[in-house]
């Protein structure tokens, strides 16, 4: 298949090489040219208009803002081919996802959602979990993609919000799980039990998953190395309020979350992986 990536940080740069050795046609383009020329065994693109020449556009941009940029403002939906089909796997406000489906619709592009869950890691064991929503038979047509950069493709309708409400609230849980283990920790040690011993028993007792073990060996440890930063974190979180507010949903411990994580912003953490929000401590 020819398929063009768009966005080549640490997910994309990590996803790419799964479809070159999986023997598809890849072209790629990024702002920053360089990172895209280090990926062997693709071509480079100088617009992102042409991405939309192939038979599906893979996607994983920052935020809204970049999305808006690259995919609407750049015009690179206008000559787009019809038989493309546009995989849009970053995580994105819900507002951007009904704008981005209805100005694919008027250029007669097939528009899926596809965020993912997994950090860096996953990604370069192709050990992603797909969130994947729109038109089923685009869908099935880009499934051998999905394959081959994830572990599992969850198909959860014909509605691309559905798949980016799953993803802003999964991350907004995992934001949650590591608050709640941080305070946790805090109890335990002034108490004597250490934030490791504790961590060990419940991260392989009645919280044995991955995000528990994940986090909370990175709260065990007091060390942070990013594989997700903190101004990512907090943009999901920010999502995910923005998200309930529009339906009148309140999310009383996802604005706590917030709050924690625009301090350790505040303290100068925002190099740190976004778990060491779980480290701000407030008294009564």
């Amino acid at each position: 298949m020819r398929v063009s990536f768009i966005g080549i940080g640490s997910m994309g740069a990590a996803m790419v090489p799964h479809l070159v050795r999986a023997g598809h046609s890849v072209s790629v383009w990024n702002r920053n040219r360089a990172a895209a020329e280090a990926i062997d065994g693709v071509t480079v693109l100088d617009t992102p208009a042409q991405a939309f020449q192939s038979d599906a556009v893979m996607t994983m941009l920052a935020n809204d803002d970049a999305v808006r940029s690259v995919i609407l403002d750049s015009g690179a939906l206008a000559g787009a081919s019809q038989s493309c089909v546009h995989v849009m796997m970053a995580t994105i406000s819900l507002a951007l996802v009904d704008e981005l489906a209805q100005r694919h619709k008027e250029a007669g592009v097939a528009y899926v959602s596809a965020p993912v869950f997994g950090v860096p890691a996953a990604a370069a064991g192709a050990q992603l979990n797909v969130l994947a929503a729109g038109d089923p038979q685009a869908i099935a047509r880009i499934q051998p993609l999905l394959d081959v950069v994830g572990r599992k493709t969850w198909r959860l309708g014909d509605d691309p919000r559905r798949a980016n409400v799953v993803k802003i609230s999964g991350n907004m849980m995992i934001a949650q799980a590591f608050t709640a283990m941080g305070e946790a920790a805090h109890l335990s040690e002034s108490y004597g039990v250490s934030a490791a011993d504790l961590l060990e028993v419940l991260t392989n007792t009645i919280f044995s998953s991955p995000s528990y073990q994940r986090y909370g060996g990175f709260i065990a440890a007091n060390t942070f190395e990013p594989g997700f930063k903190l101004p990512l974190g907090l943009k999901d979180v920010n999502l995910a309020l923005s998200a309930a507010e529009a339906k009148g949903a309140l999310l009383p411990v996802a604005k706590q979350v917030r709050e924690n994580m625009q301090e350790a912003l505040r303290a100068g953490l925002e190099d740190s992986d976004w778990s060491v929000a779980a480290t701000i401590r407030r008294k009564l």
